[in-house]
């Protein structure tokens, strides 16, 4: 028998492809599904976007590329970057990688090993965990509270660190709750970080150009008393809708910069060059398609934040921002929200996400992303409703 070592066997999953291929699989049996797990925008990628790709292509751009990335996208995400926020961003800090999760790996197996602790937001991303674990490092769980409008609270994150703490992962707009956290809130984290410099920062802010109701963004490059332990991660998966060509971004400090070029170069090697030149066109282009799926998305929020409330034994926050809503259904008396999440999809039709899928404080709660057309959004809703109405539970 072959043996594998520990790490491997303690690595978790993104439950929402497990959702996404067991939806597949029914509707491959001819079960009509709609489907509200997967967090990937429904529309196309602009053209302009595309067709920088296949000109790249065609002007000869098929070799490797920089294991940091080519430079004119780097200086495009500084410039990015400098006209949104009005940050100052050295291109040679900015790594271009192959999707958001490469730069979680790294900053997580940066600091990761026994002994020390990794702070990750819960409910949250699963990979966050998942790959803590990997590490051999105690995941330490902040907890991301409806009370609290889904934002995470700076005194209880603090209170969180002790010398073992190595690493805090925030998200802000979050995944999977939709919430904002306030830039006053992210002043005091910051301010209460200055007693423990031990502490490295990794801020995922994919979804930071999915905002409503007049809320702004607050990225952690705005503190210059954190950049020299600040990891930042963004990219072009959620905002320009290209999740299948696999390109991120991330800006590291100076002294971690070389370690993570050269676990590129074990690893990855390099962002095929076609994706680069898009990314590209993406970031100096026209931001026409952004703002319009920003405003579609917007009005899909409000349809299932209005349709979720109206059902039975269910109650949902207005989320701020990303495209997820995270109902509180446990006055269902369903006491699993992954069983309901899995009775919602066998029998009703409908794939959404269990909360516990997203930590040990996601229990009570489903996630659903609006990232699916209004028609298949108000047909879901319907079917949610006729579920929790003939399977009601006594709690």
């Amino acid at each position: 028998m072959l043996t594998t070592t520990a790490p491997f066997d303690r690595i978790g999953e993104e439950n929402a492809f497990a959702v996404l291929a067991r939806a597949t699989a029914l509707a491959g049996q001819g079960r009509s599904i709609l489907n509200l797990g997967i967090g990937q925008p429904d529309f196309r990628t602009p053209d302009h976007i595309v067709e920088a790709a296949v000109k790249a292509l065609r002007d000869g751009q098929h070799g490797y590329t920089p294991s940091v990335g080519i430079l004119p996208l780097r200086e495009a995400v500084a410039a990015d970057l400098n006209r949104r926020y009005g940050v100052e961003v050295d291109p040679d800090l900015v790594m271009i990688m192959p999707g958001g999760k490469v730069t979680m790996y790294a900053a997580i197996r940066l600091f990761g090993e026994p002994g020390a602790e990794i702070l990750y937001p819960d409910p949250g991303f699963p990979i966050y965990r998942s790959m803590i674990e990997h590490t051999g490092a105690t995941p330490v769980p902040v907890p991301i509270r409806e009370a609290n409008g889904f934002a995470f609270s700076a005194e209880e994150t603090l209170a969180l660190i002790t010398p073992r703490t190595r690493l805090l992962i925030i998200n802000s707009p979050a995944n999977p709750t939709g919430g904002v956290t306030p830039a006053a809130e992210i002043d005091k984290l910051v301010k209460g970080l200055a007693a423990h410099p031990h502490v490295a920062v990794m801020s995922d802010e994919i979804y930071d150009r999915f905002l409503f109701d007049g809320e702004e963004h607050r990225t952690l490059l705005a503190y210059p008393q954190i950049r020299d332990r600040l990891i930042l991660l963004n990219g072009w998966s959620k905002t320009y809708a290209m999740t299948g060509w696999r390109l991120g971004y991330s800006i590291w400090p100076k002294d971690l910069y070389d370690k993570v070029r050269k676990l590129a170069v074990n690893c990855w090697s390099c962002v095929n060059a076609a994706t680069q030149y898009a990314g590209i066109a993406a970031l100096e282009g026209p931001q026409d398609a952004v703002e319009a799926m920003t405003a579609e998305f917007d009005a899909r929020r409000r349809i299932v934040v209005d349709g979720l409330n109206a059902l039975p034994g269910v109650r949902c926050a207005t989320p701020k921002g990303a495209f997820y809503a995270f109902p509180n259904v446990s006055g269902t008396g369903w006491s699993e929200a992954k069983k309901l999440a899995s009775a919602l999809l066998e029998e009703a039709g409908v794939a959404v996400i269990g909360g516990p899928d997203f930590g040990v404080y996601g229990e009570g709660y489903l996630r659903l992303s609006y990232a699916t057309s209004r028609e298949n959004i108000a047909a879901a809703l319907a079917r949610m409703g006729d579920f929790l109405a003939a399977n009601r539970k006594v709690a």
